[in-house]
């Protein structure tokens, strides 16, 4: 009989390791180059406590593999109502950081709980929605339903420390794993389409075409979807989640915020702009420069005039692959963007290889966050989406995120090693 450990996929954790040693040498960059004059003392630290976090995961990394599946099926309720206590006590002993009360400070360590909490949430949906029936509509309608709860009271808890970035990404589970749960792709589409409504419909405010664009989407996807399911309530619902959204966003901006809350939803989509460039854009005019300037093969490595010159705010975090533009270039870029899409990828077919469905759920749920993690922190830093704090997994500084990413990661390594065991001991 082949040993568990032959069965690791070598793929995934290479790539894995390839991601902490591309964290660790940008984090150096920024933190130890000419930079580091210019930086507070618990910055330049950064490289010092990656370093310390990247060790710690890999000896988790190693003891997560060797669990059984039973007890990964056994501790996700426990793992969520954890979650859940963490994050309701971060709302009245949390410590702010960058306008946040995300962090929790147990024992000198600070502790971001919104991130861990992405695990034991990923679980347990991954748990509930493994029991529904194959054949019963009615009640796989009830486990969505559940699901959905799941996912939502850790959103709303987040909300509430002021962390709406974090917030997106559970809410961004909702379509992904109940698409992989069996959910009809059009009613996972209809769930997708207030987002891509409103993303247009808040550029059409600084520049008309967009809003066309806008319209354009609403009409085309309502077609879509009465051509796809040829149900009525299905082809309203598009015409109200889309064209519903353009008209109260364009409201909301032009007529109902304040001026300071309508400038920073607007500065990202020009933020060159003179209003904004020295104060809500700034962060982006920045992020852009530095990775337009990289070129095809960087400045050089601690050479980028804008990282060394720390004109790039949060360079060692959100900002992180414009430090890796600038000075590495499109190639850096591309090629750390490659890493992700394949360990993406690998989940995605390790999730399928594992026929329970709880480990393909939680791989499915592991491969969503970090696609979320990657499609809106890439989009920040260049610029096409709004700056809301998100973290590139594996990437950006950050023992809470670096812990959890690994910790999910590990999981679905270990439940994909071990998936004969399901059927062996009827799990």
């Amino acid at each position: 009989m082949t040993a568990w450990y032959h069965k690791l996929d070598h793929t995934t954790f290479l790539a894995w390791l390839a991601l902490i040693a591309a964290s660790l040498v940008a984090i150096y960059s920024t933190t130890h180059g000419p930079a580091a004059e210019l930086l507070s003392a618990s910055v330049q630290s950064n490289f010092q406590s990656q370093l310390v976090w990247a060790i710690v995961c890999t000896v988790g990394m190693g003891i997560a593999l060797m669990l059984p599946v039973r007890f990964y099926q056994r501790a996700a309720y426990p793992a969520y109502a954890i979650c859940i206590g963490l994050l309701v006590l971060t709302l009245f002993i949390g410590q702010e950081v960058g306008g946040a009360t995300s962090w929790l400070v147990i024992g000198g360590m600070n502790l971001q709980a919104s991130e861990l909490a992405k695990v034991g949430t990923v679980m347990t949906v991954a748990k509930v929605l493994s029991a529904q029936p194959a054949d019963r509509e009615q009640s796989n309608v009830r486990y969505a339903a559940g699901a959905v709860g799941l996912l939502l009271l850790p959103a709303v808890l987040i909300l509430m420390q002021n962390d709406t970035g974090t917030a997106l990404v559970f809410l961004g589970l909702i379509p992904i794993m109940l698409f992989w749960s069996g959910l009809p792709l059009a009613t996972c589409a209809l769930m997708v389409s207030p987002g891509v409504a409103g993303y247009f419909a808040i550029r059409g405010t600084t520049v008309e075409w967009w809003l066309w664009v806008a319209v354009a989407f609403a009409v085309v996807f309502t077609a879509g979807i009465w051509w796809a399911t040829r149900k009525r309530y299905m082809t309203i619902l598009a015409a109200l989640f889309t064209g519903g959204v353009i008209l109260i966003s364009t409201v909301a901006i032009n007529e109902v915020l304040a001026p300071h809350q309508t400038a920073r939803i607007k500065s990202f989509t020009n933020p060159d702009a003179p209003e904004y460039r020295k104060g809500v854009g700034f962060h982006l005019v920045q992020s852009k420069a530095a990775i337009g300037s990289g070129g095809l093969w960087g400045k050089g490595y601690m050479e980028g005039t804008q990282t060394q010159g720390a004109y790039i705010p949060e360079q060692s975090t959100d900002f992180i692959f414009s430090v890796i533009g600038e000075e590495l270039g499109f190639v850096g870029g591309i090629t750390l963007l490659l890493l992700l899409g394949v360990l993406i990828i690998r989940l995605v077919q390790l999730g399928a290889r594992v026929k329970h469905p709880f480990g393909s759920m939680v791989a499915a749920g592991a491969a969503g966050i970090y696609l979320i993690h990657v499609f809106v922190n890439v989009g920040m830093a260049t610029g096409l989406l709004p700056v809301i704090g998100i973290p590139l997994p594996f990437v950006s500084y950050g023992g809470s995120a670096m812990l959890a990413n690994s910790a999910m990661l590990a999981i679905v390594l270990a439940l994909h090693m071990r998936r004969d065991d399901f059927s062996i001991y009827g799990y």
